[in-house]
């Protein structure tokens, strides 16, 4: 497929039998995901140790129409606007000498719920990224701190969570919010 070129290649059988298996195979992304960062753990260049992190974000495409699940108006960073489009938020590690993907989650807006932001399904990207740091932390790869950009700053419900699961974290703060920190 990396040889392939865009509009002829294609077409051809090679990328035409990936595309099956990628599209059509059976398989339990999280069982596949377990076992790679499983394999990560195990290789001394690629473990995590006391000077890594996570450190977490969010990525928006945008789409036309409205086909495509988890699609509606949101900020896409990428465009610097609101657009229709989608947002998935992303955990990776890194200790500034490799960085690697852990955890990614699709947010979906609170239009496609049938109660919207009440609903008790509805989750907020800081929700989700507070859930991927858990489970990050559960995978064993949890060590300096959580780390994340302003737009995770405004929202209490992440700070609460990221103390529930007793994990440290840095964040940008926007310049209205005031900062504080623990006597010790």
């Amino acid at each position: 497929m990396a040889g392939a070129e865009p509009q002829v290649g294609a077409g051809g059988p090679a990328v035409q039998r990936l595309q099956f298996f990628l599209s059509e195979s059976v398989w339990d992304a999280d069982q596949v995901n377990d076992r790679r960062l499983e394999l990560s753990r195990m290789l001394e260049a690629t473990a995590p140790h006391d000077g890594g992190a996570i450190v977490i974000d969010d990525s928006g495409d945008r789409k036309d129409g409205t086909a495509t699940a988890h699609v509606g108006r949101q900020w896409l960073g990428r465009l610097g606007k609101i657009d229709n489009g989608t947002v998935t938020v992303i955990t990776v590690w890194t200790d500034g000498r490799v960085c690697y993907p852990l955890h990614a989650q699709p947010y979906t807006p609170a239009h496609h719920f049938r109660r919207g932001r009440i609903d008790q399904e509805f989750r907020t990207k800081p929700q989700i990224a507070a859930t991927l740091a858990a489970r990050g932390k559960k995978a064993g790869f949890a060590r300096r701190a959580v780390a994340a950009d302003c737009a995770y700053s405004t929202s209490d419900d992440w700070y609460f969570a990221l103390r529930a699961a007793d994990l440290p974290y840095v964040v940008a703060l926007r310049p209205h919010r005031g900062t504080w920190a623990r006597d010790d």
